[in-house]
């Protein structure tokens, strides 16, 4: 099936290591030129040379802190710099908090506002008017189940989360009438490093598969986690001209553990 991604620019913020880079190689396989966004610079130029040379595709890596306003005008401007605009945003950087309302400071909720809310806002400032200009484009916001069911242990997670979406819907009700799709895509349980690392941690390398299975017969469903091109796969169709009639929704990728309808 062509999904007439080919020669597309792709922004990935994230897009060196786990899901996101899950996404980079999954439009890479679809022709797609990326700009990989991530803090490890090293790490950037590695897999930009390493998806480059698989998929016969131009990679960029761009060093950058999305938490940071001067972290979103570096990649707005080296995007434009390589490529002239983007046809593709996929707001992808983020992680998990661990905290109480009444513990976490003023700090720590500033943080993970500027990271998960402000990084989209800032972003889609800068690239939307070169979409506009190639005549469209399509933007995905990374958010989570957590945004409308969330868990006990990340109140500022679960509520940046669902700040997100808002974002994204009333974005894409402001650029709807110049062809840029914005929709939410909500995971459940994806096996990214990060929840490797956790698990290790928690119950150490003897025990670590097991304490992740628990998780996952907790949440239910299907009772097992994604892999992170699983996820790739939904964000690559939601890309493309196949979805050409969705935007401003949320969709889940979850195995089934959200327990509403």
């Amino acid at each position: 099936m062509d999904l007439n991604l080919s020669d597309k620019v792709a922004v990935i913020t994230g897009g060196t290591v786990g899901i996101g880079l899950a996404i980079a190689e999954g439009l890479a396989a679809e022709g797609a030129n990326l700009v990989l966004v991530g803090r490890n610079s090293e790490r950037g130029s590695d897999e930009a040379a390493r998806v480059a040379d698989k998929f016969g595709v131009v990679v960029i890596a761009i060093a950058a802190d999305v938490a940071t306003a001067e972290g979103c005008d570096a990649v707005v401007a080296g995007t434009l710099k390589a490529f002239g605009a983007a046809d593709l945003l996929i707001n992808n950087a983020g992680t998990g908090s661990n905290e109480t309302i009444a513990e976490a400071d003023d700090a720590k909720w500033q943080y993970y506002w500027d990271l998960h809310v402000m990084a989209a806002v800032r972003l889609a400032r800068g690239l939307v008017p070169g979409m506009k200009k190639r005549g469209g484009g399509v933007i995905l916001n990374n958010a989570s189940i957590c945004a409308v069911q969330p868990l006990w242990y990340e109140p500022i997670y679960n509520t940046t989360k669902a700040a997100l979406m808002m974002f994204s819907k009333t974005l894409a009700n402001e650029v709807v009438a110049d062809n840029i799709r914005v929709n939410t895509i909500n995971p459940g349980l994806v096996l990214t490093p990060d929840w490797i690392k956790t698990a290790r941690q928690i119950a150490g390398d003897d025990g670590w598969e097991g304490y992740l299975q628990n998780v996952a017969n907790e949440a239910g469903g299907m009772k097992r986690f994604a892999t992170p091109e699983e996820l790739a796969n939904f964000f690559v169709f939601m890309c493309s001209d196949k979805s050409s009639y969705s935007t401003g929704s949320t969709y889940f990728v979850d195995g089934g553990w959200l327990k509403t309808v």
